[in-house]
C-alpha cells in the first residue's frame, strides 16, 4: 500500500490515481489483481470516499482499471479492444454526429471520453440492483411471455405522471407514453408531425442527432441563437413570421450542449409566440434530471403551459441505465393517440421486462435517492473539472446551472478543429462547437462532460496545445509588426 502527503499543493484524489497508474505501470498490481473497495481503499488512507470515487473514476476512464459491478474494481487485462479495428465499422466521418455517438457508445478501450454526453459507468452500477430485475419480473404474471401495451404499462404510466406532477406538471396517466428513449421520442415526434417541406425551429447550439434526424425527414431547418438565459426571443419571432415554422424543438432545463437554462419570462415569451404563430412545441428534458434545484427549482414549459401546444419528453436512460433504454413522452390525448399509431407501426411496443423492472424501482422510491448522490458527484465533478479547464487555458464564460455539460471557447487564434482531432489521436475525445451548429457554422466552443473531464490527462492536453497555439499566434504578431514597420 501507499501513502499520502497531506502537505502537499496536489489535491489527494490525484495523488491515489497517481499512486495507483505507477502501480500499474510497475507490474506491481497485475492484470487481474482486484484492488480494495472504496470504502477499505478510504479507511487505511484516512480519506473520504468521495476521494477514492474520484481517483477510480478517472482510472476507469483511463482504461486503467475496470469496474465489474458488485464484484469490485480489478486492474485492466490489457487494452486491445474485444474486435479489432478492422472488423468494426464506422458509422460516420470523424466529428459527424453519428461517428460521436457511436464513439459514446463503443467504449473503446484507453479512451477519454470527454466531451461524451455519458455518465461514467461507475456512477450508475448501484442504480438497478440484481434483486430489483427479479423482482420486476415477478411483477408479470406471465413472466417472460407478458406483452406490454404499446402505450406502455398503466403502473408504470402512473408513476411516471407522479413524477411529473411533482415537477408541477399537470398529467395523468393517459397522457403519457412510454419510448425507447429521449431519441426514440424525436422520431416519433418528426413521423407523426412533419412532412417534407416543413419548417422547423430548433436551437443552435443544440442536439446535433436532433439534426440528422431532421435533415433525414426533409424539413427546412430554421436555426434560432440560444442564449444563457433561454432560446433568442426576437430571432424566433422573426423566423416565425418569415417561415411560418410547424414545430420548435426546444430545451428549456440543463441546455445540451451549454448546460444553460431558461428564465420564466422567456419560456411564458415563448408561449405567446407559439399561440400568435401557430406552432408547437417539443420540449426536450432528457437533461433535466441533473438540476440540482438549489436554489429554485427549474421552470418547464409544460409547466406554464398545462401541455397547451407542448410536447414534453425525458428519459431514463442516461440518468438510470443505458441498458434499460426507457423514456416517455407526455402530451395532450389527441397528440398521444397519433404518436403512439407510429410507435406501433415502427417498433409495436417498447420492452415489457425494462417496464417492469423501471416499475420496480420506481416503486422501491430508489430513483430520488439515486438522483440526489448523482448530484452530489456532478457538483463535485463540475467545479474540480471548471477549475482545470480555466487553468489549462479553456474560457468558460457562462458555466451553466449544473448537470452534465461545461461549454468552453479556446481563447481567439487557435484552431479549435485541430485541438479537436488532435485529441483524438491521442485517445481523448472531444467534440467541436460546428458540430452542434444547426447549420455546421464554425464555433470556437468544445463541449466537456464534467465527470470526465477532471481528468488531469486532458487538463495536461488542452495545456500544451493552447500555450503552443498561444506562442505561435504571438510570433505572428510580432512578424506582422515588423512587416509593417519595414
Amino acid at each position: 500500500m501507499f501513502s499520502l502527503d497531506r502537505d502537499s499543493p496536489t489535491p489527494l484524489a490525484d495523488q491515489i490515481e497517481q499512486r495507483l497508474h505507477a502501480l500499474i505501470a510497475s507490474a506491481q498490481l497485475p492484470p487481474g489483481a482486484r484492488l480494495n473497495s472504496i470504502r477499505q481503499l478510504a479507511s487505511r488512507l484516512g480519506v473520504s470516499p468521495n476521494t477514492v470515487v474520484i481517483a477510480y473514476d478517472r482510472l476507469v476512464a483511463a482504461g486503467l482499471i475496470d469496474s465489474r459491478g458488485t464484484a469490485g474494481f480489478f486492474v485492466a487485462e490489457g487494452t486491445a479492444d474485444a474486435m479489432p479495428d478492422a472488423v468494426r465499422v464506422e458509422a460516420g466521418e470523424e466529428q459527424e454526429a453519428v461517428w460521436l455517438a457511436q464513439q459514446a457508445n463503443d467504449q473503446k478501450a484507453g479512451v477519454l471520453l470527454a466531451s461524451s454526453g455519458a455518465l461514467p459507468a461507475t456512477w450508475l452500477e448501484d442504480a438497478i440492483p440484481a434483486a430489483a430485475v427479479q423482482r420486476g419480473l415477478a411483477r408479470a404474471s406471465a413472466g417472460m411471455a407478458a406483452r406490454c401495451p404499446p402505450q406502455g404499462l398503466p403502473e408504470l404510466r402512473e408513476r411516471i405522471a407522479t413524477l411529473l406532477r411533482s415537477q408541477g406538471i399537470a398529467v395523468d396517466a393517459g397522457r403519457v407514453l412510454t419510448t425507447y428513449g429521449g431519441t426514440h421520442a424525436i422520431d416519433l415526434i418528426c413521423r407523426t408531425l412533419l412532412r417534407p417541406g416543413d419548417a422547423v425551429a430548433v436551437e443552435t447550439p443544440g442536439y446535433f442527432l436532433l439534426f440528422d434526424r431532421l435533415r433525414q425527414a426533409g424539413v427546412n431547418i430554421i436555426p434560432v441563437a440560444r442564449r444563457p438565459d433561454g432560446i433568442d426571443l426576437e430571432q424566433l419571432d422573426a423566423a416565425c413570421t418569415q417561415h411560418r415554422p410547424r414545430l420548435l424543438f426546444i430545451q428549456s432545463v440543463l441546455h445540451n450542449p451549454t448546460g444553460w437554462g431558461s428564465s420564466a419570462a422567456n419560456l411564458h415569451r415563448v408561449l405567446m409566440l407559439a399561440q400568435r404563430h401557430g406552432f408547437l412545441i417539443a420540449e426536450d428534458d432528457v437533461q433535466g434530471h441533473f438540476h440540482p434545484q438549489v436554489p429554485n427549482s427549474p421552470t418547464r414549459l409544460a409547466q406554464l403551459s398545462g401541455l397547451d401546444r407542448v410536447i414534453y419528453y425525458s428519459s431514463f436512460c442516461k440518468a438510470m441505465s443505458p441498458a434499460l433504454r426507457l423514456g416517455y413522452m407526455a402530451a395532450e390525448p389527441a397528440l398521444i393517440k397519433a404518436l403512439m399509431r407510429e410507435k406501433i407501426v415502427s417498433v409495436l411496443t417498447t420492452s415489457t421486462l425494462n417496464e417492469l423492472v423501471l416499475l420496480e424501482v420506481l416503486a422501491a422510491g430508489r430513483w430520488r435517492k439515486h438522483l440526489d448522490r448523482l448530484q452530489q458527484r456532478l457538483s463535485t465533478a463540475r467545479a474540480a473539472a471548471t477549475q482545470q479547464l480555466r487553468q489549462a487555458g479553456v474560457l468558460l464564460e457562462h458555466p451553466g446551472e449544473g448537470g452534465l455539460f461545461l461549454w468552453g471557447a479556446v481563447p481567439a487564434g487557435v484552431d479549435v478543429d485541430s485541438v479537436v482531432k488532435g485529441a483524438f489521436r491521442q485517445g481523448i475525445l472531444l467534440v467541436g462547437g460546428a458540430t452542434f451548429a444547426a447549420d455546421g457554422a464554425r464555433d470556437p466552443h468544445i463541449r466537456f462532460n464534467a465527470a470526465f473531464s477532471q481528468q488531469p490527462r486532458l487538463a495536461d492536453y488542452l495545456r500544451d496545445q493552447l500555450s503552443a497555439a498561444a506562442s505561435a499566434q504571438r510570433a505572428l504578431e510580432r512578424a506582422r509588426g515588423q512587416r509593417l514597420a519595414l
